[in-house]
């Protein structure tokens, strides 16, 4: 595992494109801690963003793991272009003549897909417990660690993310392609989506039914690991109330939505082999 992941970590260390974008991604996450300078001071109305309870434990672990899988686009590109770097500098066939098997290549790929997944949820972690110290009205230990769950599925969203995004890149060589084509899939998703609204209308349950077709397609069950998390909050809760509305939902992290994730990523991962080992490289 070392030696593949120094393999990796070599290419990296010399991919220009690929050390900006990794830099412009953390610093991104870094600005989640902006959030907390927002204010807004018009004559009587004083309104600070850090005030109404974004950064309260556990609370927070929700709001930043959400903010910040916004940002993973930017480390996608680096996955997909790391892939295009290696059909068109010929590194991959260099490799494989250099006594790497298409097996050890691949399983290279995962675990760059893994560390970078592995030191984001790091990241994310102590900027949240940084932030929840100097903002949360709570510190007692039970409330500042619990709802850890979300780090959980922010690290499994990445790795299924970042997987699908390595299986593009292998299937077709060029990184604005391949980018294009997780887009187009988003795209289709939306569409199967829409339709499925449209052929339930008549069902008085259509967003049950519909959630439960959505939450095996790949995108769809990425997203569902970490619902919005603004509708949970105190402050729009009671605003919704004295309207009438009611916005409960079922913000939980389930293990079934873990598994179908998981599930993805290995069939990512596989197909990804399976094309390598069929081409002709």
């Amino acid at each position: 595992m070392l030696r593949l992941l120094n393999i990796e970590f070599y290419k990296l260390k010399h991919n220009r494109a690929s050390k900006i974008l990794t830099i412009i991604y953390f610093a991104l996450l870094t600005s989640i801690a902006f959030i907390a300078a927002i204010k807004f001071d018009i004559g009587p109305i004083k309104f600070h963003l850090a005030e109404q309870g974004i950064f309260n434990f556990p609370y927070i672990w929700h709001f930043n793991t959400y903010m910040a899988s916004i940002f993973k686009f930017f480390l996608l590109l680096v996955i997909v272009s790391m892939m295009a770097n290696e059909y068109s500098n010929s590194t991959l066939k260099q490799n494989l003549i250099d006594g790497l098997s298409k097996k050890e290549f691949i399983l290279s790929k995962f675990y760059i897909v893994i560390v970078y997944a592995l030191i984001s949820t790091v990241f994310v972690f102590v900027i949240s417990l940084i932030l929840g110290y100097v903002y949360s009205d709570y510190d007692e230990f039970s409330i500042i660690f619990s709802d850890l769950e979300y780090l959980l599925a922010f690290f499994i969203k990445l790795v299924g993310f970042f997987s699908f995004g390595l299986f593009m890149g292998i299937l077709i060589k060029r990184s604005a392609f391949a980018v294009g084509a997780l887009l187009v899939w988003f795209f289709a998703e939306s569409m199967i989506k829409g339709f499925l609204y449209w052929k339930f209308k008549e069902n008085p349950s259509t967003s049950d039914s519909v959630d439960s077709i959505m939450q095996f397609l790949p995108l769809e069950s990425m997203s569902n690991l970490i619902k919005e998390p603004f509708t949970r909050l105190n402050a729009v809760q009671s605003v919704a109330k004295q309207v009438g509305e009611d916005l409960s939902k079922d913000f939980s992290v389930h293990w079934y939505q873990i598994a179908i994730v998981l599930f993805w990523t290995f069939v990512f991962i596989y197909l990804s082999y399976r094309l390598l080992k069929k081409r002709d490289l």
